[in-house]
């Protein structure tokens, strides 16, 4: 018997737009979606220009948005959608997954990145998670994210800030990285080969340093000071 509280959430509707200049993929991506019974696509788009004018007239929880489109492209959806204030939480479904592209279109309000060569294995759980405000990246993006963690690049260290960052050892700074890439305590021991508990340390350890209260302040720190 299902209680009550999965019962309201599989209830609550996420209404989805689709835009990718390729018929056939959006085609697949909603037949992956119609399997879902409270995910519904209520629109989609064959460029950019097309996108925009779409979301005049109408509205979607969330926008599943290919970069390389006709007469308007993805980047430049996203900087029109930077001023409005009404907007949809934003999927970027691509062929390129360049570490530059996935930094520039976080740093424009996407909370999402998946791969198109991985899109019926994550879609539907991209949808979910950005649909209740999360940042969800596929596998492939993720191990290209944790790459970048080789090296600790200096700050400039005239700030506060900057000096803040220059004091990490190496391994707090790859975990903060991972924190602010949403990874899990698990996840952030499995990728770096430490124990759960000692994650746990070095994050307790970073909060004090960093002087904020939460994992999420960590996030926010890593995010404004360009650390991912």
């Amino acid at each position: 018997m299902i209680n009550e509280d999965l019962e309201e959430f599989l209830d609550d509707k996420i209404t989805v737009h689709i835009a990718d200049d390729h018929q056939i993929l959006i085609d697949g991506v909603m037949a992956v979606l119609g399997l879902e019974r409270n995910i519904e696509v209520v629109g989609y788009s064959l460029n950019g220009e097309q996108v925009l004018d779409w979301f005049q007239e109408h509205s979607a929880d969330v926008l599943v948005l290919d970069i390389n489109m006709p007469i308007l492209d993805g980047l430049e959806v996203l900087k029109k959608f930077q001023e409005l204030e009404d907007v949809p939480k934003i999927i970027i479904l691509s062929s390129y997954d360049d570490i530059k592209l996935i930094k520039e279109v976080l740093g424009m309000g996407a909370l999402g990145f998946v791969p198109k060569k991985s899109a019926g294995e994550h879609i539907v759980k991209a949808i979910r998670n950005v649909f209740n405000g999360e940042q969800y990246f596929s596998d492939e993006v993720k191990e290209k994210m944790m790459k970048t963690l080789m090296g600790k690049p200096m700050h400039d260290s005239g700030s506060t800030e900057g000096m803040l960052i220059n004091s990490l050892t190496r391994r707090e700074y790859q975990i903060l990285k991972l924190i602010a890439q949403q990874y899990t305590t698990r996840e952030i021991g499995d990728t770096l080969g430490i124990s759960e508990s000692t994650v746990e340390t070095h994050r307790k350890n970073l909060i004090k340093k960093v002087n904020v209260k939460n994992s999420v302040g960590l996030a926010i720190f890593a995010m404004k000071n360009e650390i991912v």
